[in-house]
């Protein structure tokens, strides 16, 4: 896949770590699959832009918007042996458990990823700075009214049970437990990145613009480091000159080039020729073809003899140590195109039943393992149970979602599908939207347009943009907010 797919970094590897999740932007629905849009991150990038959002603050309780000074490690040598308070922010504290069951996540997803952690006072130092940002945007999220619903929530948690090839919601709170962590803890800590993930699209993505201009610019900076090289056809006629023989038998032999030069430029079939008087390898039964290359793989003798010579010029004959050349320029493709970018697409079927009073998830599991157990035994075919079972607008097409590319689904739905074979089917899939069955019908790549690459520039940029904005709003919340430092954390 091109450089081009992957040119802007959304976050650093550090402020995703501190992070307890990432929530999709966009997802694969009940109505099938969705346009790709930016990918919502609760912790921004550090990156500069100018604001858009002054905001005020969750209202402060406090007598002045400003930090207290921060005790150093060394003034307390107190060892505490149970939590305590290390800040507060406004009006609400963060506490030392607090700090260390973010570091112990943090920790934890730079091992997996395979990054050593930064020293342990720097960690600390910077995941209680996030801890405190995060606190002063959902004191501003719920000063103006916004809330996370359970079922939003609820779908939140098994979005990452998923994502961690976890089955349900009490395996994840045995894995999180088993980690030292409360699930209480967690899931207030999921409720807060959700609480940010809706802020972040109500108060900075519609406000974000990329211009065409801008977007015509991003894609020529990509071009310049992926442009084709030159390349030429050619076909050759070879009078093979033998080693040892006379001047007089060269000579002769060179006016045997030089006639069959004459003879192209008058308009003789080339291919004819080749085949006539040819002793290359083939003896001319290719036509003399040498097929398109780039012009680095030609020897410099032909590049120079052909250089001023337009598509379907002769030149020579020219002369190397295998003898005399006679060549024909049958085409050219002139350097400095983009270079094709390419994406992978799969063609996919679903089959969606959807969660409610009247079908649980364990009935909606059970009935699409046996329609899997039907398929695979011969008794019916994907397309007939989507047709008639199928609970979302792809059912009238037997499930058919047609070529997607990456990024239409939630995370669990496309890590499922990543995963299978062409024809095989899933098991069945538990995501926001229900359960579902997957089965995979091909895959193959696919060159953008220039029209499609402008539409991908546009998404990267638009993404890149809101990243800022986002940071520089979350910037002004936290300087506006009032933050007293207590004990530091240990």
């Amino acid at each position: 896949m091109s450089r081009f797919l992957h040119r802007c970094a959304l976050a650093q590897l550090l402020a995703l770590a501190l992070a307890v999740v990432g929530w999709p932007a966009w997802a694969q629905s009940g109505d099938g699959a969705q346009p790709p849009a930016a990918t919502r991150k609760a912790a921004p990038p550090k990156h500069k832009a100018p604001a858009k959002h002054k905001p005020a603050p969750a209202r402060p309780k406090a007598a002045a918007p400003a930090a207290a000074p921060a005790p150093t490690p060394a003034a307390s040598n107190v060892v505490h042996q149970a939590d305590y308070i290390v800040a507060i922010v406004n009006t609400e504290p963060i506490t030392n458990n607090e700090v260390r069951a973010r570091m112990a996540r943090a920790e934890r997803d730079l091992k997996q990823a395979g990054t050593p952690p930064p020293p342990e006072a720097e960690l600390r130092k910077e995941v209680l700075d996030r801890l405190i940002t995060e606190r002063a945007e959902v004191q501003y999220a719920r000063g103006h009214g916004m809330t996370v619903s359970d079922e939003a929530l609820k779908q939140a948690e098994l979005s990452i049970a998923r994502q961690n090839q976890l089955t349900s919601i009490d395996e994840l709170k045995q894995q999180i437990e088993a980690e030292g962590i409360t699930f209480n803890d967690f899931v207030a800590d999921l409720k807060n990145q959700v609480l940010l993930a809706e802020l972040r699209a109500r108060e900075i993505e519609p406000d974000v613009k990329v211009t065409n201009a801008e977007v015509d610019a991003f894609v020529q900076e990509q071009s310049g480091g992926h442009t084709t090289p030159s390349e030429i056809n050619l076909a050759m006629i070879l009078v093979a000159v033998p080693e040892g023989i006379s001047p007089q038998e060269v000579e002769r032999l060179k006016a045997k080039a030089d006639d069959i030069a004459k003879r192209a430029r008058a308009g003789e079939d080339f291919a004819k020729l080749a085949s006539e008087y040819s002793d290359a390898n083939k003896h001319g039964t290719d036509g003399g073809v040498l097929g398109m290359r780039p012009v680095n793989e030609y020897p410099d003798l032909f590049l120079q003899a052909t250089k001023d010579t337009p598509v379907g010029g002769i030149a020579g004959p020219v002369k190397s140590g295998a003898g005399f050349h006679i060549l024909k320029v049958l085409d050219r493709q002139q350097g400095g195109q983009v270079a094709d970018v390419k994406i992978p697409l799969t063609h996919v079927r679903q089959i969606l039943l959807k969660v409610g009073p009247q079908q649980g998830q364990q009935v909606a599991i059970d009935r699409l393992a046996d329609f899997k157990r039907r398929i695979q035994s011969g008794e019916a075919r994907f397309s007939q149970l989507a047709q008639q079972y199928s609970q979302d607008a792809s059912a009238k097409d037997g499930g058919d979602l047609g070529w997607v590319p990456p990024g239409q689904f939630v995370p669990e739905f496309e890590q499922a599908m990543n995963n299978l074979d062409v024809g095989q089917i899933s098991d069945p899939i538990v995501t926001r939207f229900g359960v579902q069955l997957i089965q995979v019908e091909g895959r193959r790549e696919q060159v953008l347009t220039a029209a499609q690459q402008h539409d991908l520039a546009r998404n990267i940029l638009r993404e890149k943009k809101t990243q800022e904005a986002f940071a520089d709003w979350a910037r002004d919340v936290r300087a506006r907010a009032y933050v007293e430092y207590r004990d530091p954390p240990q």
